[in-house]
């Protein structure tokens, strides 16, 4: 009996096999979930790396720009699992423009898209999911520590203040509905999202000597085993929460 058997959750942001929603989906039908993904714009790609999970997932488009397709989202679930007990967040995006030193010339245009996909969607993503929740469940989102200024995140970086910002007025409003929401802050990972960001390397210079338990840039098993055991019923009272998966680099100061 794995922590999820039974349980029925959608992932998003499925791109490659590099990334964290990828080792969630795999982690999850390996603790005895049924996975559902969502994908955005290269949908036979993600269909094509579906194929490589031990079950083959069902794959949704979903643009959370798109009031359409978050207003049907939860019937398009439906169509696959009669429920949802847990939803995962892995969506971020930043223009080039927002991100790699040019905080203070990024257009509001530019900074409005961030904020839309970035923050706005973990709120859109729930209240979607809420008809498919009505026993409860758990929403957990992945975060990156915006506790401080980053060098080159930017505006992404305030995206995920926002983003936790959100969470902790998520937990709030939906706890009475028995969803616990949290988010999980991994360190740096050479995901596609992380080639995106000019300057990347300076977080993979410094980041494995700063953390006291060392870092693996290519490892996202830790952070899925995060966000599986979120969903799982043995975090029951836990909301509202941050947790990091950085080898301690948080913790740290310097």
């Amino acid at each position: 009996m794995g922590i999820l058997e039974g349980k029925r959750i959608l992932v998003t942001g499925v791109l490659t096999d590099a990334s964290i929603a990828f080792s969630v989906a795999k982690l999850a039908q390996e603790e005895g979930a049924t996975v559902v993904l969502t994908g955005f714009g290269r949908l036979s790609l993600v269909e094509r790396i579906a194929k490589r999970l031990p079950e083959p997932a069902p794959v949704l488009e979903l643009d959370v720009q798109d009031t359409d397709q978050l207003d049907t989202l939860a019937s398009r679930v439906g169509e696959h699992v009669g429920g949802l007990d847990g939803v995962v967040h892995s969506i971020g995006f930043a223009p080039q423009t927002a991100l790699g030193g040019n905080f203070l010339n990024t257009s509001w245009e530019d900074v409005a898209t961030a904020l839309h996909v970035s923050t706005f969607s973990f709120k859109s993503l729930a209240v979607a999911c809420l008809p498919l929740m009505k026993e409860g469940g758990a929403v957990v989102g992945l975060d990156f520590d915006a506790s401080r200024a980053w060098p080159v995140y930017d505006w992404m970086g305030v995206a995920k203040a926002g983003l936790e910002s959100a969470s902790r007025y998520l937990a709030r409003d939906l706890g009475k509905q028995g969803i616990r929401v949290n988010l999980v802050a991994a360190g740096p990972l050479r995901t596609m999202a992380a080639k995106s960001i000019p300057g990347f390397k300076e977080f993979e210079e410094s980041w494995p000597s700063r953390a006291p338990l060392g870092w693996d840039l290519t490892d996202t098993v830790p952070a899925a085993k995060a966000c599986v055991a979120l969903m799982s019923d043995w975090f029951p009272a836990t909301t509202g929460e941050i947790v990091h998966v950085d080898g301690g680099v948080h913790a740290i100061g310097g």
